[in-house]
């Protein structure tokens, strides 16, 4: 769907269906406002037949409407609140998303501009919002269906702004049109099946985008190489699959050589029974999107080429498939890392932080600014936070708090673990440096605390997205995109600042 800005009158608009927002108690806002006089009042008489009480979400449409040049008019309601939060905001979008999608007309015109979204200032926060949740909502993945979705007659969407919002309203669909982009690829690859979404497969797919972008590098290190390097631990993790390992680096130079990058660090477990220490077979369908911090990496690379963001970027996806087989790691078994700490592996169903930890080591050559790793890392992570918000922790105070302000402004949050010394205590192991797993107690924490220990030398940061890259159950089941819009907006934050 294509999305664009206009400055014009809302009674003056050719268009299929415009939109307007209508408060509880049949309050009119400017656009409306405009809409009723150039009717002679008969969106007003309308309204006191009862027909639209403008309770949040709720809908009315009507037909021919005299005075207006569209075709028909959609009121939405928006409740009684001055200013809508984020939350109720995204409501309101996307009833209108869902409203639009059953009608005729391949376009619509959108009059919010007098709406005021709490928190956001300006023009570029309210319709950034407001564009990637219409975008996302534009989502769908039928590859593997033989009865593929209808096309939708919408193909153009129209914000109306007034004439000194054009320039922040066009910003925000432009970053919005990336991000978006970048979580529906981020979705894709985690809904793809662990049959066809394996590391070998994601190593093509950085080929290919190495292919279509001039500034970005790519090198793909295999098992042997993982293994020369003295990777100990990633490559234990892939040893019982006969699906190899492959430790992809992805290297955008958007600004000048001497810059130093920001790193991010994907896990990317293709799919994880748990190896030896099995997984329950209920539900496990659902462990092809343990690769999702890899796919959300693959996502926010995907918005900051089309954006072409003038930063450097250097991007480490750890794949490999945990599988149990004979010659699969065993609990018990010891391991040397490549920063040459050895670990011993309690539970070979604890190997996210096994891949990222040599991982964290490689970072290091690239001098890096700040590092982040994202993994779908932790269960308790789900336990503590639901899936609303990402775990956060790291090791330098300002790029935790930078993470959190992205978080925020991006509609896309996290919440800060701690990582106190007591819990380092829980990882001592009597016959290695560390244990890969620290009991039942804080097990996000735990897992925090590993991989610090492989990031010392480095601001670094862990976003633990268990709960948040991944939908379950129900006919909305399946990957989320997120955390694309959080670490997209870190990156641009990190322009502005």
């Amino acid at each position: 769907m294509e999305l664009v800005v206009k400055s014009a009158a809302a009674a003056s608009v050719k268009t299929a269906t415009l939109v307007l927002a209508i408060g509880e108690g049949q309050v009119l806002g400017r656009s409306a406002q405009a809409i009723d006089a150039a009717s002679g009042g008969e969106l007003s008489r309308v309204l006191a037949r009862g027909d639209l009480a403008g309770k949040p979400g709720q809908t009315l449409l009507l037909q021919g409407l005299s005075g207006v040049k569209a075709e028909r008019v959609l009121l939405v309601g928006h409740g009684k609140e001055d200013a809508l939060g984020d939350r109720a905001w995204r409501k309101l979008v996307t009833a209108v998303a869902g409203a639009l999608k059953n009608l005729a007309g391949s376009d619509a015109t959108l009059a919010f501009d007098d709406l005021r979204v709490e928190g956001r200032e300006g023009h570029y926060g309210k319709y950034r919002l407001l564009a990637e949740t219409l975008l996302d909502s534009e989502y769908v993945f039928d590859r593997f269906k033989l009865t593929k979705a209808e096309p939708r007659a919408l193909k153009k969407l129209a914000l109306l702004v007034d004439d000194v919002a054009v320039d922040e309203a066009e910003r925000a669909v432009r970053h919005a049109r990336a991000i978006a982009g970048g979580m529906a690829y981020t979705r894709d690859l985690g809904n793809l099946p662990p049959n066809i979404c394996h590391p070998s497969f994601l190593a093509e797919q950085a080929k290919d985008l190495g292919k279509a972008h001039k500034k970005l590098k790519v090198d793909v290190l295999d098992e042997k190489k993982i293994k020369d390097l003295g990777m100990g631990a990633f490559y234990a993790v892939g040893q019982g699959s006969d699906q190899p390992p492959r430790l992809i680096v992805l290297n955008y130079q958007g600004a000048k050589k001497s810059e130093q990058p920001f790193v991010l660090v994907g896990k990317g477990i293709t799919f994880d029974t748990g190896g030896i220490s099995l997984k329950p077979g209920a539900g496990m369908d659902e462990m092809k999107y343990d690769m999702g911090g890899a796919a959300s990496v693959f996502g926010t690379l995907r918005a900051v080429l089309e954006l072409e963001l003038p930063i450097n970027l250097v991007c480490l996806l750890a794949c490999a498939e945990n599988m149990p087989s004979g010659g699969a790691t065993r609990p018990g078994d010891i391991v040397t890392t490549m920063s040459g700490q050895t670990v011993e592996i309690l539970n070979t169903d604890a190997e996210g932080r096994l891949v990222l930890c040599d991982t964290l080591t490689y970072a290091e050559r690239f001098k890096p600014r700040a590092v982040i790793d994202i993994a779908t890392l932790t269960g308790a992570c789900i336990v503590a936070l639901g899936s609303h918000v990402s775990g956060l922790m790291g090791n330098d105070d300002a790029l935790v708090e930078q993470l959190l302000s992205a978080g925020k402004r991006a509609d896309d949050r996290a919440w800060q673990l701690p990582l106190f010394d007591e819990y380092q205590e829980q990882l001592d192991s009597p016959f290695a440096d560390i244990a890969n797993i620290g009991g039942p107690k804080a097990g996000s924490i735990t897992a925090g605390c590993f991989l610090s220990r492989f990031a010392k030398t480095y601001a670094w940061a862990h976003l633990d997205i268990a709960g948040t890259a991944w939908i379950s159950g129900g006919k909305d089941k399946g990957a989320s995109g997120r955390p694309v819009p959080l670490l997209t907006q870190y990156l641009l934050d990190r322009i502005e600042a």
